[in-house]
């Protein structure tokens, strides 16, 4: 199996095997009275009563700076842990996992595309997309050979750049590297923060036709969170988190 990261520090190696097990049959999330308040603050910053995203959904969350879609990112992502109600990935509910429980479904069953990308600069490009299989033996398996190479030549990324280190390429460059790793092993769901904000129009609409078209072929969710309102055309579900959020009029930094 290629999906492997050659290089990889052996400090960032994981080999926990304490995996909890995606329902198949359960919704790629869902929440309900979900609230969010962070340490000493005097009010919540997130007051959701209910959301659901099914298998092969895609859904678009826009919303001004301050109303809570950072946060509720993290906590779909496990990262944070709702103080009360539910929120569920993939059948598996957050606040019922110990912290490396989270660490674990995390890597095996959901793909995260930063603001900022976040790739190793010292690492390949291969090496960065492979990132996932190395901490998911799930992942990795569903990813099988050359899964990596497959979804750089999807990316339209030149084989010229896939063994430079991913700190050379540019930013649109790098963006699709993200993508691709992201999307390797076919998670049940994916999140994107703001992933097309430095881009130019040319290079917006080809992430985004790699990005659904990917979500689509393997029926991964997609929640995608943006400034951009003119990308909410492509999506099947169009959210104003203000509107959806009653903790939004609070005016809590998110």
């Amino acid at each position: 199996m290629k999906c492997h990261a050659d290089k990889l520090p052996d400090h960032m190696h994981n080999t926990h095997q304490d995996s909890p097990q995606a329902d198949p049959r359960a919704s790629a999330l869902a929440l309900r009275d979900l609230r969010y308040r962070w340490p000493g603050a005097a009010s919540d910053v997130l007051d959701i009563a209910e959301l659901q995203l099914a298998a092969g959904d895609t859904l678009f969350i826009r919303g001004p700076s301050g109303c809570g879609k950072s946060t509720l990112l993290s906590l779909m992502a496990g990262v944070l842990v709702a103080g009360s109600g539910e929120l569920s990935a993939l059948g598996q509910s957050w606040s019922g996992l110990s912290a490396s429980q989270r660490d674990r479904h995390r890597a095996d069953h959901l793909g995260y595309i930063f603001q900022q990308f976040n790739l190793l600069p010292y690492l390949s490009v291969l090496d960065n997309v492979r990132l996932p299989c190395r901490f998911s033996a799930h992942r990795a398996q569903r990813a099988g050979e050359g899964a990596a190479e497959s979804l750089l030549q999807r990316a339209g990324l030149p084989e010229a750049h896939w063994r430079r280190p991913a700190g050379q390429l540019s930013i649109g460059q790098q963006q699709r590297v993200a993508a691709a790793r992201a999307l390797i092993g076919a998670p049940g769901l994916v999140i994107a923060d703001e992933p097309t904000s430095a881009l130019d129009e040319g290079l917006r609409e080809s992430f985004m036709d790699l990005l659904l078209g990917a979500c689509a072929e393997h029926r991964s969710a997609l929640v995608f969170v943006s400034h951009d309102s003119r990308l909410a055309a492509r999506f099947g579900r169009v959210i104003d988190l203000p509107t959806l959020n009653r903790a939004a009029s609070a005016g809590v930094p998110a």
